[in-house]
């Protein structure tokens, strides 16, 4: 079993990366610091996590000249967010990230979200009622503006996140620059099979983010069902001598998708790259898959007459109302 995946532009992407997203302040830097000394190669960041600069520290002491690692021995990703669509924006956006991460260049950045908000300072533009401002720049337009920093050597490659199948076709119709990767939520519970295997038949890799289900989300809610304390998930741990977290990251593996858990904990972090000395039986497999429910957790969710509703699905570049 591989521990990379090769991107349609040639790059070789490690399969399992740390993923820092609600990693706070102050825990992030050791973080960083403890996967790369256990072993990752691959560390997954966005401007919008709030904590690059922090990212940044970690891999100054680990990454270039006179250091333990060469900087192209490690995959850095990071993301566009959802304010800097406008064309104008995405250079600016992209050399600040570079800047906070004390890097000359990333090995992919992607397009957090297909829907842009209003330009300026702000990550999320609300207005007096507390709804997001939307912008109209369309998701293509900013691609074109992408692709320019793969002709000026700012990033390797560019790629996607949260865009459903008919949105990634979109993209590939008018690229000059392919995306390499579409980055989604995907998880036993959200296994993405056709999304999966439309991305494939394109030569688009999936990442999955909250590949464990992402436990402590922030408005995670009592009554949901956790991930990790699956009855069915902690039998077939037990049979295999490993840790819930470490078979549901096998499956991912095994079905050819990256994954990015994030943990702030040293022991977890080295568990979760203690994926690659087992493999999942085919029974194991497909019994994974039929837990499928399609149970999307990280879509950010509003209180509107007293029901919970998706906050964004009025954008009109929302990518969840399609199947997939």
């Amino acid at each position: 079993m591989s521990l990379f995946v090769t991107l349609s532009s040639g790059q070789r992407m490690p399969v399992v990366g740390l993923g820092t997203w609600k990693s706070a302040p102050g825990q992030v830097k050791q973080a960083v610091l403890a996967a790369l000394d256990f072993g990752y190669r691959h560390i997954d960041c966005a401007a919008a996590y709030g904590n690059e600069q922090e990212v940044g520290e970690a891999l100054a002491l680990r990454v270039g000249p006179g250091k333990a690692l060469r900087r192209e021995e490690v995959f850095v990703t990071s993301k566009l967010w959802n304010t800097k669509h406008d064309p104008q924006d995405v250079e600016e956006a992209c050399r600040t990230s570079l800047d906070h991460l004390g890097l000359s260049y990333l090995d992919l950045y992607l397009m957090h979200w297909p829907m842009a908000f209003q330009r300026g300072k702000e990550l999320m533009p609300r207005r007096g009622d507390g709804s997001v401002c939307y912008s109209e720049t369309h998701y293509r337009d900013t691609w074109v503006a992408m692709e320019s920093l793969v002709d000026k050597g700012l990033v390797k490659a560019i790629g996607l996140s949260n865009f459903n199948a008919k949105q990634t076709d979109d993209v590939i119709s008018m690229a000059r620059h392919k995306p390499v990767v579409n980055q989604v939520e995907c998880h036993p519970y959200l296994s993405q099979a056709d999304l999966l295997s439309h991305c494939r038949s394109v030569g688009v890799c999936v990442t999955a983010y909250s590949p464990l289900g992402s436990g402590d989300r922030p408005w995670a809610s009592s009554n949901e069902p956790c991930l990790l304390e699956d009855p069915r998930l902690e039998t077939m741990a037990k049979k295999y001598q490993k840790t819930t977290a470490q078979v549901i990251l096998r499956w991912h593996v095994q079905r050819g998708v990256v994954c990015i858990p994030k943990s702030v904990t040293p022991s977890r972090i080295q568990q979760n790259l203690q994926v690659f000395d087992f493999s999942l039986l085919e029974e194991d497999m497909k019994q994974i898959d039929t837990i499928n429910c399609n149970e999307r957790f990280i879509v950010p969710a509003v209180e509107r007459d007293g029901k919970r509703v998706w906050r964004d699905a009025e954008h009109p570049h929302f990518p969840f109302h399609d199947p997939y």
